[in-house]
């Protein structure tokens, strides 16, 4: 079966696009965001509502304590096991989201024969970063330039993992990834991408921090740091990791709401470069196009895949 890809930057609006979607034929939504997959992380990560995940089912979101360890190769396995199961049951797989590497790994089928995490490397590489981050990051660019040149250098995460599977097998996860994809996609998709012009993108994102902070983002990462004080995860997410900052005193409120707003714009900058080298993605910009139009589009063209057509009607 064909699967529907709908990709864009953070704040462009895909959960609007998606449910549309979801709600005219037998759907359901597959997450490919990397912090919603974490319980309690909400607010910050702009999760689907309740009321959102009561009209169409929702998987990869809300799986795992943010104190357990979750990376792409989880993320693949865990997630066509979803897929294998919506698609037993005759119902259309819709894969949504903004983590380019997770929607790669899953569509491309690349699983690096590194699907663990070894605690002890990983913990050495962290008291590393917390000495000198930047080093680190060059040594990545010395093993691996084509995956550093993916990351942002502050991506202390990815930076690490990237690094760990190195350590492992002695091999970059680049060169890891272009073996796997060799064999082919996994899946085959229909891909399309929603944008917005500049100006109009960064309004939205601003105007998201905005909501969060009045929905109790600060709450959020206050019982975050209380329940998990040892845990790492929302300490390195953006929306979390700059509000830490704030509650430690690091940093006062206002720079705190800068930082975040600043970084998210980059973030949704950097996602859309991820996804522009995908040249079968259909984009539509939502600035210049209504969002009714750009659903029915979308609709009519997977009602004219001959995979899908008989379960659309």
């Amino acid at each position: 079966m064909q699967l529907p890809v709908i990709v864009g930057p953070t704040a462009v609006g895909k959960t609007e696009i998606t449910l549309a979607f979801a709600k005219q034929c037998p759907a359901e939504i597959v997450s490919a965001d990397s912090m919603q997959v974490y319980r309690g992380m909400d607010i910050g990560t702009a999760k689907p509502s309740a009321a959102d995940r009561r009209q169409v089912p929702h998987h990869m979101v809300d799986i795992v304590d943010p104190d357990q360890s979750f990376n792409v190769s989880d993320y693949v396995c865990r997630a066509s096991a979803c897929i294998s199961d919506i698609e037993r049951r005759q119902h259309i797989p819709i894969v949504s989201g903004g983590t380019g590497l997770y929607i790669d790994a899953l569509m491309d089928g690349f699983l690096f024969p590194d699907q663990g995490a070894d605690a002890s490397i990983r913990s050495e590489l962290a008291s590393q970063w917390q000495l000198d981050p930047a080093a680190v990051f060059q040594w990545l660019q010395r093993i691996d330039p084509v995956t550093a040149a993916k990351l942002h250098p502050h991506d202390q995460r990815r930076i690490i993992r990237a690094l760990e599977v190195y350590r492992r097998t002695g091999r970059p996860l680049s060169e890891l990834q272009a073996e796997g994809r060799k064999k082919g996609p996994r899946y085959h998709g229909l891909w399309f991408g929603l944008t917005r012009e500049r100006s109009d993108l960064y309004h939205r994102v601003e105007e998201r921090i905005d909501h969060m902070l009045a929905e109790g983002l600060i709450e959020e990462v206050e019982e975050l740091i209380r329940r998990y004080p040892h845990q790492p995860t929302a300490l390195q997410a953006l929306g979390y990791k700059e509000i830490v900052w704030y509650l430690r005193g690091r940093i006062t409120l206002s720079e705190a709401v800068h930082l975040l707003k600043r970084d998210t714009r980059r973030y949704a900058k950097r996602q859309l470069s991820w996804f522009r080298r995908r040249k079968e993605i259909y984009w539509f910009n939502l600035t210049e196009t209504c969002e009714e139009h750009v659903f029915h589009r979308i609709l009519d063209v997977c009602r004219n895949s001959s995979e899908l057509r008989g379960i659309i009607g």
